[in-house]
């Protein structure tokens, strides 16, 4: 591995469980949209395993450079350039099936994650596939105190940031016609959500 790339062990860590949670849903799949790829090691890892569908990573301007160094090192036919893409901003004008996000609802601003659903209205189709990683908490509870503490960490550090409560993300999901169909427990306290919505 070229010591210039980024990388974040707890993509390391979570991509095996985080793949057997896509393999059962998108063997369907044609394009994916990758909301904040970050450092891009999920993006080549589930792309190679995946090869049937199209990867596209998105982010923030200032990590694409990180994203392309990855994207450019695998060379797999299915990943094309990383895209600019702030959930603020402009969305791109296409349709995707699916909609994938990896540990960014608790990272957002509130009306940010309300942003990020009005994007993913604008671009997933009819029976779309939304998949969601990440911490939440339930009832208002956090589910361990490993993520208590990770949310005053969130909290020092931004705090427009916190763990997302299951309710309130799921209300927003319902308000774009979307159906809460899995909820699965992954490693570290996370969870792995997939939401598909109506035809």
């Amino acid at each position: 591995m070229s010591a210039e790339k980024p990388f974040a062990p707890s993509c390391e860590r979570n991509q095996g469980p985080i793949l057997e949670v896509l393999q059962r849903h998108l063997g369907d799949a044609r394009r994916v949209l990758e909301i904040g790829s970050g450092t891009g090691q999920h993006a080549v890892h589930f792309a190679a395993a995946m090869p049937w569908l199209t990867w596209q990573c998105s982010d923030r301007a200032e990590f694409l450079p990180g994203i392309s160094l990855w994207l450019e090192d695998a060379a797999l036919p299915n990943t094309p350039p990383a895209i600019v893409l702030d959930v603020d901003g402009p969305w791109p004008r296409a349709a995707f099936d699916t909609v994938f996000t990896a540990n960014s609802l608790h990272i957002m601003g509130w009306p940010q994650v309300e942003a990020f659903f009005a994007g993913v209205d604008a671009v997933l189709e009819p029976r779309g596939l939304l998949v969601v990683y990440g911490p939440f908490n339930y009832g208002g509870e956090f589910t361990s105190e490993s993520n208590r503490a990770f949310e005053q960490w969130l909290k020092d550090r931004d705090p427009a940031s916190g763990i997302r409560d299951i309710e309130a993300v799921d209300a927003l999901a319902r308000s774009i016609g979307l159906r809460l169909i899995e909820d699965n427990a992954m490693p570290a306290n996370n969870r792995c959500l997939v939401w598909q919505r109506a035809a």
